[in-house]
C-alpha cells in the first residue's frame, strides 16, 4: 500500500483550494480525498468531485456507523473524511491529498503518522483579509470570525512538516510539487521495492 499521503491545511482565504487543484492537475498518481459536508454546493462544485454533499441527518448516520476517519463542525456545517473512499484510493495505489483544517489534521496524524503534513500560509494577515473581502459574499461578522480563526490556525503551523507561503501561485505550486517529489523518494516508500535489487 502506498505511503504517499499529503495532509494540507491553511486558514480560509490562503488559496489552498486553488493550489491543490493545480497540484492534482500537474501530478499523476494523486487523488483528492473527497470529504462529506452538510453545506450547500458553491457555484461550480459537484457531488462526488468536490465533496459528498449530504444532509445533517445523513452525515450523523455515517459518523455513527464509523464511516469517518475524522470530522469537525466549522462555520455551522459538518465536514468529515470518508474512510471507505480513502481506503479504496490507497488500495488502488494512488497517493491521497487531504484538504483539511487543523483539527482534522491532528486527528489524521493518529491514523496516518507516516503522512506528509503541509501548511499553506498567506503572505500576511493583511493579504488574508483582502482575499476574504474580494470574495464579496462574507458579512463583516463572518469576516471577523474567519480572521480570528485564521490567526488561531496560523499558531498551529509550527508542527507541520512543510510550510508554503502562497504569495505567488506558480511559486506555491512549484513548492508543493517539490514536496511531493521528496515524499516519493522517502526510504520507507522506495527501499521495500529496491532492497532485493541489491541482495538485501
Amino acid at each position: 500500500m502506498t505511503e504517499e499521503i499529503y495532509i494540507v491545511s491553511a486558514p480560509s482565504g490562503a488559496g489552498k483550494s486553488t493550489l491543490l487543484k493545480r497540484l492534482l492537475a500537474a501530478e499523476a498518481g494523486l487523488r483528492f480525498s473527497i470529504s462529506y459536508t452538510t453545506r450547500a454546493p458553491r457555484s461550480g462544485e459537484s457531488h462526488g468531485r468536490d465533496y459528498f454533499f449530504v444532509s445533517r441527518r445523513e452525515f450523523l448516520q455515517i459518523r455513527d456507523q464509523g464511516g469517518l476517519l475524522e470530522w469537525v463542525e466549522q462555520f455551522g456545517h459538518f465536514y468529515g473524511t470518508s474512510r471507505d473512499y480513502v481506503t479504496q484510493c490507497l488500495a488502488e495505489g494512488y497517493g491521497v491529498v487531504f484538504d483539511i483544517d487543523v483539527r482534522g489534521a491532528k486527528a489524521l496524524k493518529k491514523s496516518f503518522p507516516q503522512a506528509t503534513f503541509i501548511f499553506i500560509l498567506p503572505p500576511s494577515l493583511e493579504v488574508l483579509e483582502q482575499r476574504l473581502r474580494q470574495r464579496g459574499e462574507i458579512a463583516d461578522a463572518e469576516l471577523a470570525r474567519r480572521l480570528a480563526q485564521g490567526r488561531d490556525e496560523l499558531g498551529e503551523a509550527h508542527w507541520y512538516d512543510f510550510l508554503v507561503v502562497n504569495d505567488n501561485l506558480e511559486d506555491g505550486l512549484a513548492q508543493l510539487r517539490a514536496i511531493v517529489l521528496a515524499g516519493r523518494c522517502r526510504t520507507s516508500r522506495l527501499w521495500p521495492r529496491l532492497a532485493a535489487r541489491f541482495g538485501f
